[in-house]
């Protein structure tokens, strides 16, 4: 009986010396949802990104490591739009996982639950890289990031109720730091209100509408096509007769058209981190609009 229950307690107290697992594996596709993902599920989810600040989301392949992290995935985050409209699809086809197919509860589009800017009245592919939605890259608009926070803690809950209480604690916990952080965001970024910016592509789109800056002109002549030494031309000679203020670029593309403009305009071109990652001080989403608006502020001061 002694042996029984030295047994017994050596038992327990192995099982309470192993590291806790996360509840849910949690598959994002843009980095963005992954910080949210951590920031209202701590230690109660383990997340895994399908794509850093330095990758075009537009061109991901559908790896067989992807697919492997897919399989596994209790829950899928995805801007959706058809921004992944690329390789999300094979993506969940070959994972063969009912839990994050469209419809099932473990499947989160964030772009459904936010208004939508630049919605198509034309659907062309002449046009470029147009998507039918609107534009998907919806997360540089922080009041957006507190809706998506709002469906995110809803549907942890739902996947995980024993955690019900972490969730929904760590989401008034994030609502209150967010509120805090959009006030001081909204005071800082006054000062670029009607500012004209040259942008790469329309990923910049719903932080322009945030900041009341203008769109002046795109490096790409069309969204999703590489800028072209005739386009550029037209860019020069339109900045000459209607200078933008500031040229950006995101941590993705590359610097080189930018840099053309920059030269021969003598307008001040800058890099932004776009998401989570993209700069040293863009390490969380907080870090996401503090490092933006601050590069934006000492480039047209």
């Amino acid at each position: 009986m002694k042996t029984i229950l030295r047994f017994v307690v050596a038992l327990s107290t192995a099982f309470a010396m192993l590291p806790a697992t996360a509840a849910l594996n949690v598959f994002v596709c843009e980095a963005e949802w992954g910080a949210l993902t951590q920031e209202l599920a701590g230690d109660k989810a383990s997340v895994y990104s399908a794509t850093t600040a330095l990758q075009d989301v537009h061109r991901v392949e559908a790896r067989p490591s992807l697919i492997a992290r897919a399989r596994s995935a209790d829950m899928l985050i995805c801007s959706g739009s058809e921004l992944e409209v690329g390789w999300l699809p094979l993506l969940l086809t070959q994972s063969g996982n009912a839990r994050i197919q469209p419809g099932s509860a473990g499947y989160l589009e964030a772009s459904q639950f936010v208004p939508k800017l630049e919605i198509p009245k034309v659907v062309d592919r002449a046009l470029g890289d147009v998507h039918p939605s609107g534009n998907p890259h919806i997360h540089l608009d922080p009041r957006n990031i507190a809706r998506v926070a709002d469906a995110l803690a809803e549907r942890l809950v739902q996947l995980d109720p024993a955690d019900a209480d972490v969730f929904r604690a760590r989401a008034n916990s994030f609502h209150e730091r967010w509120r805090a952080a959009m006030s001081r965001w909204e005071k800082e970024a006054a000062r670029l209100k009607g500012v004209p910016v040259v942008v790469y592509h329309k990923d910049m789109s719903y932080f322009i509408n945030w900041a009341g800056m203008r769109e002046a002109g795109s490096l790409e002549p069309k969204p999703g096509l590489p800028p072209t030494p005739t386009h550029l031309a037209e860019l020069v000679e339109r900045m000459k007769r209607e200078p933008a203020k500031v040229i950006v670029y995101s941590a993705y593309n590359s610097p080189r058209a930018a840099e053309f403009l920059s030269e021969r305009t003598g307008i001040p071109a800058v890099m932004l981190p776009f998401t989570v990652g993209g700069t040293d001080k863009a390490r969380d989403l907080f870090g996401l609009f503090d490092d933006t608006i601050g590069r934006l502020l000492a480039t047209v001061k």
